[in-house]
């Protein structure tokens, strides 16, 4: 049980991570020492180890299934999912509160972490090739252009939502790049932080007499949000996993520069709400900014050691 707890906080501190956009929840697997773990447990995953469970009454079926969930460390996994889990479910409600009530400070921090997370990321390649350059002036034109789009009226549709788990997930293996961060491009992130909190709101209410419509509307997103995750943790992390080991600079190079253009978002909200709110000041956008560049900093001096 101890172990299981330590495995629980190690995933509410990656929780914490990713509903922030900047470090990610793959960073803070590296800073608690579970990262490897972590990516040997979701390759190992393979759901045709699952058959013998068909054949419940045979003895060989289910010891079987046991080597196979002893293989695929399936207890360390739901542990930590459910650190995760409670994280994002807590943080998100405060999460959705600043941005929407606070947006001046909140995406000024915001601008802090994607900033300097670039910049730490940025010095991990070791040498600029004019194919490199190429590779990461086009990523930050399509974060420019896509940030662009996504801060008017963007879609918030069943496609658009299941392409967002996919692509956020890809976080968990990723150290440097956030879940929240992608969520932020594609225009998603304060509607899925407001959706579950109304999910979690409406389950409790449920308790009270509530009724039970807001809780399948909002459940549904929700759903929609976690089947994309999960294809896309066995998809596209395999996908970006297999395109860092083979070309890893060029990779690097593209996924920090989305960053960089993606910058775009946040300066755009915080000019766009100057003056709406008592905070909603320059200065107090410059001292958000800076916070949040102290902070990845401060996580960049202890991790500078780690290989990524």
């Amino acid at each position: 049980m101890r172990e299981l707890l330590a495995i629980y906080l190690k995933g509410f501190s990656m929780g914490t991570a990713d509903v922030v956009p900047g470090v990610s929840g793959a960073t803070i697997a590296l800073i608690v020492g579970i990262y490897d773990r972590l990516i040997q447990a979701i390759t190992a995953i393979d759901p045709r180890a699952f058959q013998p469970a068909l054949n419940p009454t045979d003895p060989e079926a289910r010891a079987e299934v046991r080597t196979a969930l002893e293989r695929m460390d399936v207890v360390f996994l739901l542990a930590l999912g459910l650190g995760i889990s409670t994280a994002i479910v807590v943080l998100s409600r405060v999460m959705h509160v600043a941005a929407t009530t606070y947006p001046v400070p909140t995406y000024g921090f915001f601008f802090g972490l994607i900033a300097a997370s670039a910049i730490v990321l940025y010095r991990q390649i070791d040498r600029w090739t004019r194919e490199r350059i190429f590779v990461s002036a086009v990523a930050i034109a399509i974060a420019f252009f896509v940030t662009g789009v996504t801060t008017g009226d963007v879609s918030h549709g069943p496609l658009m939502v299941f392409v967002a788990g996919a692509v956020a997930i890809c976080a968990m293996v990723l150290p440097g790049v956030s879940g929240a961060f992608f969520l932020l491009i594609l225009g998603q992130y304060e509607y899925m932080t407001g959706v579950l909190s109304e999910f979690v709101d409406g389950v409790l209410g449920l308790a009270t007499g509530n009724a039970l419509a807001p809780v399948i509307e909002s459940g549904t997103v929700v759903s929609i949000f976690g089947v994309g995750a999960v294809i896309g943790l066995f998809t596209m992390a395999h996908i970006v996993g297999y395109a860092l080991e083979r070309y890893r600079a060029a990779t690097l190079a593209f996924l920090v520069s989305l960053m960089v253009g993606a910058l775009r978002l946040p300066v755009e909200e915080v000019g766009g709400n100057l003056g709406e709110t008592a905070l909603g000041t320059p200065a107090i956008a410059i001292v958000a900014a800076a916070i949040g560049v102290g902070a990845v900093l401060l996580v960049d001096r202890y991790t500078d050691d780690l290989e990524y």
